[in-house]
């Protein structure tokens, strides 16, 4: 195993050395090549509303040492609404982001990962790690920090003993595709994909006001790239492959963290499961109530919620995060990147480009069959169906039809954007068939609805 992983960590200074453009850092980025706008819903109106601003990636450029990614941070799927009270929208960032061609392993001290920004998902749309602010004051017996709470002891930069789990405790406050804004910085915590696609829905969020989110979990397929953390090592789904090598097939990416299931009490914090005024303190509440405990099975992560592996698009390795999710599919702690990062955090949010670089131009081409990675999955399908696709140059037409050639449904699959979702609540169980289809081809699939 030691073996591997040397291996696989000497890979890494290879990336250097490739053609640049066939770094993932400068390719896997969803450019916005047709204007695409986001969409936003307001609460109690599910008919979305045009942002006017264009969706996802505007541009990457490159140098010798660094990639530059302008976005707007706003999505191609759709945003809101935030019923926890949240009065902020998705707004245009107009963000820089300066990311290193060649991310390094940081052998001193780890560097925490902070409040804001701590990672770009490929859309453009900015990653937070598990903070939200907020944190136990045991002078006075309640929360501090953040809207609608007194100042913490310190101020915002102190440490406290308890620090809130945002992902739990913001639960209310996420759309559908799982995000928020903070002052109009729409942003994930946590695996973006939506929760009505999860094997147990714990939000009916996307009941009344749908979205897609980045992706579609596939457990029988290699989760896709979805974005770069601030030491510029990329991001991937929840699955991966069963080995570091790339062999054993395809698992679920699993925490080193778990609750301590027999504690009653806090040190200096409210007890498991107290309730002060009308919030319950219950085991996961806060970061703290997590214990991380080193595990050499390969499909276990390590304290920086990451490995090295064997990826479809590092076939020699890399370290690599996971936005990790239990067997629900449900996002569990630390969700992505953290509590700390693996490498030597060097990216940043520049306000301009200040050396000579090169555009990364996207080939636009129709509908390429041989470059096709199409996932239909589940299928068999009970309540829906999800169309993923890695080719995000042009729109797709999707159409599905019956036994007969009867067309069922239409859907699309946006520039910009991963997937589609139909929904099958309507259609009686057989044998159905889907077909994409850019301008001038298609390609068909089959698909079952076994309800």
């Amino acid at each position: 195993m030691k073996n591997t992983l040397l291996t696989l960590a000497f890979s890494i200074a290879s990336i250097g050395a490739t053609v640049a453009q066939t770094n993932p850092i400068i390719t896997e980025w969803l450019q916005n090549t047709t204007g695409i706008t986001g969409r936003h819903y307001v609460e109690g109106n599910s008919t979305p509303i045009d942002d006017a601003v264009e969706a996802n990636v505007q541009s990457v450029d490159y140098s010798d040492d660094w990639v530059y990614v302008s976005a707007t941070g706003i999505p191609a799927y759709i945003t809101g609404p935030f019923l926890d009270g949240n009065p902020s929208l998705a707004t245009d960032q107009g963000s820089i982001f300066k990311f290193p061609l060649v991310p390094t392993e940081n052998v001193g001290t780890p560097t925490e990962t902070s409040l804001g920004n701590i990672g770009v998902f490929i859309n453009g749309v900015a990653l937070f790690d598990w903070k939200d602010g907020i944190s136990w004051n045991n002078e006075t017996g309640n929360l501090c920090g953040g809207p609608g709470y007194d100042m913490c002891p310190g101020g915002p930069m102190a440490t406290q003993d308890w620090n809130r789990d945002a992902v739990p405790a913001e639960m209310a406050g996420f759309d559908c595709a799982k995000a928020h804004p903070a002052m109009g910085n729409y942003h994930h915590h946590q695996n973006p994909s939506a929760f009505n696609l999860d094997l147990v829905v714990i939000s009916d969020i996307c009941d009344t006001y749908p979205s897609d989110g980045l992706y579609v979990i596939d457990s029988n397929s290699h989760s896709p790239l979805i974005g770069f953390a601030y030491d510029g090592f990329p991001i991937y789904g929840a699955y991966g492959y069963a080995n570091a090598d790339g062999t054993g097939g395809i698992t679920r990416m699993k925490s080193s963290y778990a609750i301590d299931a027999t504690a009653t009490t806090r040190l200096n914090g409210p007890d498991i499961d107290e309730t002060v005024e009308t919030q319950t303190f219950f085991n996961g509440y806060f970061k703290e109530d997590y214990i991380y405990t080193a595990n050499t099975s390969e499909d276990y992560l390590d304290e920086h919620n990451g490995r090295f592996s064997v990826t479809p698009e590092y076939p020699d390795g890399i370290y690599c995060y996971y936005a990790t999710v239990d067997e629900n599919h449900n996002s569990i702690y630390p969700y992505a990147v953290g509590p700390t990062f693996y490498g030597n955090v060097v990216a940043e949010n520049v306000t301009t480009i200040s050396e000579s670089t090169t555009n990364y131009v996207l080939a636009i081409n129709d509908f390429d069959e041989a470059r096709l990675d199409l996932i239909i999955y589940p299928n068999p399908a009970q309540d829906f169906f999800a169309i993923q696709s890695n080719l995000q140059e042009t729109n797709l037409k999707v159409e599905l039809t019956n036994e007969l050639g009867q067309l069922i449904k239409t859907s699309e699959i946006l520039q910009g954007s991963t997937l589609a979702i139909i929904e099958t609540h309507t259609l009686y169980n057989g044998i159905y068939f889907v077909k994409v289809s850019g301008k001038n081809s298609s390609k068909s699939y089959k698909i079952i609805i076994n309800k």
